[in-house]
């Protein structure tokens, strides 16, 4: 297959799709660069939103203000409230891609040791490429109609396309907003096309790559759901 085949194939076809990556993993460049450009993209086109929803946040956040006194938190605020362009191109061209480069790293080699359970096959790019590749699902169409949602509604925080939409009213740092979140349906999508390409990479039955894909989605809610819960203390 070819590189836009795949692209397609993930959507329509993710069976043979992902035979075909797991057989031919290499190059492994073209779907990095595009995963890491649609995360800069997305990145970069909603961050003024993120920023104007946490600054909202914050000024009610009486915690943080007794921690910090008067005199700073408003200082805090006045530079979050107007960040230089140049902050936020570097943050959504630079910081973000890398910082994701390195977590879709360490997310595919526990993948493979979490997947030494079921199989001895498979090495690390292989596992690498159909996880990349199956992040096409969440990464392009998923991010886009995020977007979309975000730049209609003009707000990041409660723009979801997670079971946190049968919670409106519910604060983000609220515990049904946490809980509800992790439940993506981009997510799920993602993770079944997943099964598919560790199935065929591992060597194991559909059915076993299904259970290690998604018992590594539950490892990640529930990490998810940790800092979710760590935030919320911390802004009280």
């Amino acid at each position: 297959m070819t590189f836009p085949q795949r692209i397609q194939g993930v959507f329509f076809e993710p069976a043979p799709t992902m035979a075909d990556v797991a057989q031919k993993p290499k190059p492994i460049a073209a779907i990095l660069i595009l995963i890491l450009l649609l995360t800069a993209v997305f990145s970069y086109v909603t961050a003024p939103y993120g920023v104007k929803d946490y600054v909202a946040g914050m000024k009610d956040n009486v915690k943080i203000q007794e921690r910090l006194g008067k005199e700073r938190f408003d200082e805090m605020l006045a530079k979050m409230e107007n960040p230089k362009p140049a902050t936020l191109v570097f943050r959504s061209i630079v910081v973000t891609p890398v910082f994701t480069a390195i977590i879709l790293g360490i997310q595919a080699l526990f993948l493979l040791i979490l997947g030494r359970i079921f199989s001895s096959e498979g090495s690390f790019v292989p596992v690498l490429s159909v996880f990349l590749h199956a992040k096409l699902i969440d990464g392009l169409l998923g991010n886009l109609v995020r977007a979309v949602l975000i730049l209609v509604r003009k707000s990041v925080i409660q723009t979801t396309t997670s079971l946190a939409l049968l919670a409106p009213k519910a604060e983000f740092t609220s515990t049904p907003y946490i809980l509800l979140s992790q439940v993506d349906f981009f997510q799920l999508w993602m993770f079944g096309v997943l099964g598919y390409g560790l199935a065929a990479v591992l060597k194991i039955p559909v059915k076993k790559g299904m259970i290690l894909s998604y018992a590594f989605w539950a490892v990640k809610a529930a990490v998810n759901i940790a800092i979710g819960f760590l935030g919320k203390s911390f802004l009280g």
